[in-house]
């Protein structure tokens, strides 16, 4: 009977109207890649509904008990413009998973059909299309996912897996501005980290003298030892002439006896300071005597501190300049009046108006005072000075001599000078003093605030150019103690001395 039909269809389920085809039962026993599979529908079929519902869904078969989800027969595949049937009397166009299978853990579970663009799922319990019902929870398995493996969430939960926690922001540290803590940032206790807090490992200097320097050169810079005791003195004394200046700083070096040393002792402070600072320092002859101070350098320039009060074109470093001489080490040297009629009017005001000049382009300024304290212009550098060196010889005389200077100076307002004054005690000639050195430096330690001993140099005792290259290294180290001394009062305030 079915061979004559042209168009051969099978035969409808309960009543369904032809045009529809519908699945049969699974075979128990039978798995799922051994069933039939359903014939594929075509974009014009639908399947038949169940329950006399329209046939515009196609409904899957429960699934076999005892058959695990990856072992039932999936369904046929729903093409564009297809809807899944309704459950319970409800709307087409709506899905319904199926009741999750007791006793199998979730995921064994099958996993509900993807819907395509268009689709919704089922409504439950006769609620409107366009609605979603969740389905009864699968009860709390203890089994959990691999590490990696998303599956459906348990609850009730929408299968995906378990959303990915927000970014958190980057701590702070300190507290926020205002004491208004945002949520969800954290903020860290104590400073931000710094720079200055990378550890770093210095290289060692090179040895610049003795065994060190041999083993460091022999070695080829394998072995280096570092720095002897006595390189490691020197790097500090050495840090303690740099140190910076306020201003202008000037300094008097005076003695009421004549021969001691006073300008050498001058031009060694004045060529260590102007060798190892780097800054501008000159040296001032104020001696009315006929002083010597330019013989002790070469000679660059005739001009002596009165061209530099008569030029009226002083505006900058290189206008003084042209009136100065230069050293080789960097000091520079203002010659005073070779005429003694001439030196002696060399007055308080205008040794004042030199010091006006002089204190605009240079960073210390040492004055070689003569052998008098009473002559005008002395009261000038003594008014003006921020340190006196008072110079004195290894001998009962010249220790005299020195003290009647400390004395005199106490006497007529210039006490400050007295305790901030550091003494030199200069060897004029070779050999040991006749007099305990000791003795004399326990006596003006009682009033000042440094003795210092310069030891004989043959080289200073020439009376004429000093290069410090040729000096002793034993004075050239007293000399470098010396200038430390006296740079250790950079650091005191002395506006009130102002020219």
């Amino acid at each position: 009977m079915w061979a004559d039909e042209s168009v051969v269809r099978p035969p409808s389920v309960g009543g369904q109207a032809p045009g529809s085809e519908q699945p049969g039962p699974p075979a128990p026993g039978v798995p799922w890649h051994h069933q039939a599979a359903p014939a594929a529908q075509t974009p014009s079929r639908t399947a038949p509904s169940v329950g006399g519902q329209a046939p515009v869904s196609e409904q899957p078969g429960p699934p076999a008990p005892g058959v695990p989800w990856h072992n039932q027969a999936a369904p046929a595949a729903q093409t564009p413009g297809q809807t899944a049937p309704s459950a319970g009397g409800q709307a087409p166009g709506n899905e319904q998973p199926g009741p999750p299978a007791p006793g199998v853990p979730w995921h064994n579970q099958a996993a509900p059909a993807a819907r395509t663009p268009g689709q919704t799922a089922p409504s439950a319990g006769g609620q409107a299309p366009g609605n979603e019902q969740p389905g009864p929870q699968a009860p709390e398995v203890s089994s959990r996912a691999p590490s990696g493996f998303s599956g459906p969430q348990v609850g009730g939960q929408a299968p995906g897996g378990t959303p990915p926690a927000p970014p958190q922001p980057p701590g702070q540290w300190g507290r926020p501005p205002g004491g208004q803590y945002q949520p969800g940032v954290q903020y860290q206790s104590g400073p931000p980290p710094s720079l200055d807090d990378v550890p770093m490992r210095r290289a060692k200097k090179s040895p610049g003298s003795g065994w060190r320097k041999a083993v460091h050169h022999v070695s080829g810079g394998a072995i280096n030892p570092g720095l002897s005791a006595e390189e490691l003195r020197l790097q500090e004394l050495v840090a303690r002439i740099r140190q910076p200046v306020r201003g202008d700083y000037r300094i008097a070096t005076l003695s009421l006896k004549g021969g001691v040393g006073k300008t050498t002792t001058t031009m060694g402070i004045g060529s260590i300071f102007a060798s190892i600072r780097g800054d501008r320092v000159i040296a001032v002859d104020a001696n009315p005597d006929f002083g010597t101070l330019s013989q002790r350098v070469p000679l660059q320039t005739r001009s002596t501190v009165r061209d530099l009060l008569l030029d009226p074109s002083i505006q900058r470093y290189s206008d003084v300049r042209r009136h100065t001489s230069q050293a080789t080490s960097r000091l520079e040297v203002l010659a005073s009046e070779r005429d003694p009629a001439a030196s002696e009017a060399f007055s308080e005001e205008e040794y004042r108006a030199v010091a006006r000049i002089l204190q605009r382009f240079y960073n210390i300024i040492l004055t070689d005072c003569g052998t008098g304290l009473m002559h005008s212009a002395m009261s000038g550098v003594l008014d003006l000075a921020h340190s006196l060196v008072l110079i004195s010889s290894p001998a009962i005389d010249g220790a005299r001599s020195a003290a009647a200077t400390l004395d005199w100076l106490s006497l007529h307002g210039h006490d400050h000078l007295v305790r901030n004054a550091v003494v030199v005690i200069n060897s004029p000639r070779a050999g040991s003093p006749n007099v305990g050195i000791q003795q004399l430096r326990e006596y003006f330690l009682s009033r000042c605030r440094a003795v210092h001993i310069i030891p004989f140099d043959a080289h200073m005792s020439e009376g004429a150019e000093i290069d410090l290259h040729r000096l002793h290294k034993h004075t050239k180290r007293a000399y470098v103690e010396l200038a430390a001394t006296i740079a250790d009062d950079f650091a005191t305030d002395h506006r009130r001395y102002q020219p």
